[in-house]
């Protein structure tokens, strides 16, 4: 079996407490049901889990003490033999120090890398995901994203609509392995109208890649993304993409990211050329140049062959014949650049890097595969693991910790249409998860059996058996979880709530078929609460139709494509007048106080807190003055999860 890398599993059961001990491949970890009194043969699994060298030797005691060790197949041989005829499995755990849970938890929390890439619309983010999961492994084939209904869409873009205009519309994670490191990738919606579930999204992330089209330098929705992610203190990496395309010189583009951004720049490695002349990029580090050649990367690879690699040549920098294999022209202008970039600094402040302080700028092409496993490899050894959170309350949790905390960042309808499923992303702050734990939800303060975890991949799922600080769970969620819920074991922990902000559209979203009463109002607690639009509710008791709250105009036309596609519920809106929406701190005496307000709406979002619409910040100004009763109002919401 240990041939075989299939897992080995022992029970015991002593009183009424299950002991077991468990011998698995690094990869796949079960948990048994407790049999007899004394300890049985092995058993072995059919299943075979992806191979890694190293197995774990996992056992729990009566008092739920976990000790974890790693082994080679040699040593795990002589653990099985050994624990075959042991009778006192207690004692054989005290053999196994405590400290080895907190290494192995460690070497996990050192192998994850959980990041964000924001960018504005059309500046190559999707194509740059499938290449990075590409070079994963995670998918046979990186494929252009195109707007026609027979092109091949992303995997990251799985929605209907997202396939058909070829966007992206809903935040997508995507887990796949890379070079011994389990990489989480949040793809988020570039576009503006989306602004709020990036925002979202970003709050689960580590690091941030900003995405920039080297022919547009900086656009709005980018600066908007930017500001989000140095709000949450994210180490920002930056790509320069479509080096392939006539771009601007590379040194303007950093002068407009220090410039603007009031943050200085790390040239990793340098475009040789741009548009048509683009022959590669010069890689820093190693003073070496990666040259490529699109004629051999577009052609099939043979059997065995790298796809990733194919095409790629690399050489020194100080090796005679670059000269003649970029030309005498790029050749002298790379020699001129290096040497400016030598003097403006040689090494990288990994330091400033990780405190927010620099961003390391690496230039290429997704579309061509220009710089893209170079930059992934790179942003390996440069990212921080997952980091620890502060909590309500002044304390804080971190990654290591063995307590399991999580929050959840996104909810998501519908992800398979077939089952009308509804999942919750969680992202995993602290300790290990397991399947079948059970938890803590700090809002509702009930508990919660997770018994059907997924790891997601897009669209699709996999069952997960365990997961680390860093990685992304999903749940089946028939309603037991909001956005922003704390999720934890043990001691009570509640992490921040993620804030809801001001929108700018209201509208009343009425159902043009009454028959399908039924179906319109599941279509609106589903689709709705996943926060991609808000919604509230007038507080007169016969206006009963929603109205939806949002960003921009595309919000929803998403909704009203979806209750079609996913309910089969046509929907109409009526726009209503307002562009602004303040919440009310002081709450519902507050807006009694107040008694009738002129130049104002007021109604309830989902948490039944107190909102006031607004056509302009004008109105808002007048109320605050003439009407002082009032209180605070504030442009965005704390959800019930902060009490």
């Amino acid at each position: 079996a240990l041939r075989a890398h299939r897992p080995i599993t022992m029970t015991s059961l002593l009183g009424a407490s299950p002991t077991r001990v468990v011998l698995t491949p690094r990869a796949s970890v079960r948990a048994s049901a407790p049999s007899a009194a004394r300890l049985p043969r092995a058993e072995t699994a059919a299943r075979r889990p992806p191979g890694r060298q190293s197995f774990r030797l996992r056992a729990v005691d009566a008092d739920d003490e976990v000790a974890v060790v790693e082994a080679s197949p040699e040593e795990a041989a002589e653990v099985a033999e050994a624990m075959s005829s042991v009778d006192d499995i207690p004692d054989a755990i005290k053999t196994v120090p405590k400290a080895a849970v907190e290494r192995d938890l460690g070497k996990e929390v050192e192998s994850r890398r959980t990041f964000a890439i924001i960018s504005h619309p059309d500046a190559g983010k999707t194509t740059l995901t499938e290449k990075l999961l590409y070079y994963g492994g995670a998918i046979q084939e990186a494929g252009a994203v195109r707007a026609r209904r027979d092109a091949k869409s992303a995997t990251s873009d799985w929605m209907e609509m997202e396939k058909q205009r070829g966007i992206s519309i809903s935040s997508t994670a995507l887990s796949f392995a890379y070079k011994n490191f389990t990489l989480n990738l949040l793809d988020t919606p570039g576009h503006a109208d989306f602004s709020e579930d990036t925002y979202r999204t970003v709050s689960a992330a580590d690091n941030a890649v900003m995405l920039i089209d080297s022919a547009k330098g900086l656009e709005p929705q980018t600066r908007k993304l930017f500001e989000v992610c140095r709000l949450n203190g994210l180490p920002i990496f930056t790509f320069c993409n479509k080096m392939d395309r006539p771009a601007l010189e590379p040194l303007e583009l950093l002068d407009q990211i220090e410039s603007e951004f009031n943050l200085p720049t790390y040239a990793v490695n340098w475009p040789i050329g741009s548009g048509d002349t683009f022959k590669g990029v010069y890689h820093r580090p190693r003073r070496e140049v990666h040259l490529f050649n699109a004629e051999a990367k577009d052609g099939k690879a043979k059997k065995g062959e790298d796809k990733s690699t194919k095409g790629l040549e690399v050489i020194s920098v100080d090796d005679a014949k670059l000269e003649s294999v970029i030309g005498g022209e790029l050749h002298a202008q790379l020699m001129e650049d290096i040497e400016l970039l030598d003097e403006l600094g040689g090494e990288l402040d990994l330091q400033a890097v990780h405190d927010g302080e620099l961003t390391p700028v690496f230039f290429g092409s997704g579309m061509n595969n220009f710089g893209v496993q170079l930059f992934l490899d790179s942003f390996l050894g440069y990212s921080v693991r997952p980091r620890g959170r502060d909590l309500l309350g002044g304390d804080r949790v971190e990654p290591t910790d063995q307590g399991f905390t999580g929050f959840v960042f996104k909810l998501q309808a519908n992800m398979d249409p077939r089952h009308r499923d509804k999942v919750a992303f969680v992202r995993v702050v602290s300790g290990r998860f397991e399947r079948g734990m059970r938890v803590t939800n700090a809002r509702t303060k009930k508990s919660v059996l997770l018994s059907r975890p997924s790891q997601m991949f897009g669209q699709d799922k996999t069952v997960l058996d365990e997961g680390f600080a860093g990685d992304v769970i999903g749940l089946n969620n028939p309603g037991s979880f909001a956005i922003g819920d704390t999720l934890y074991m043990g001691s009570r922990k509640v992490l921040p709530p993620i804030p809801t902000f001001s929108p700018e559209l209201f509208a009343y979203l009425r159902n043009s078929d009454t028959g399908k009463y039924k179906q319109f109002q599941k279509g609106v607690q589903e689709l709705l609460g996943e926060g991609a639009v808000q919604v509230m509710y007038s507080r007169d008791a016969v206006k009963q139709d929603p109205i939806l709250a949002a960003v921009g105009q595309l919000q929803f036309e998403v909704v009203q494509a979806r209750m079609l596609a996913e309910y089969g519920v046509e929907t109409t809106l009526e726009p209503l007048p307002f562009a602004v929406a303040r919440w009310v701190v002081g709450g519902w005496d507050a807006v009694d106080a107040a008694g009738r307000m002129f130049n104002a709406q007021c109604v309830k979002d989902v948490w039944g807190q107190p909102v006031l619409l607004f056509k302009n910040q004008w109105n808002v100004d007048q109320i605050v003055a003439d009407t002082p009763e009032i209180g605070e109002l504030s442009p965005f919401s704390i959800p019930p999860a902060a009490e």
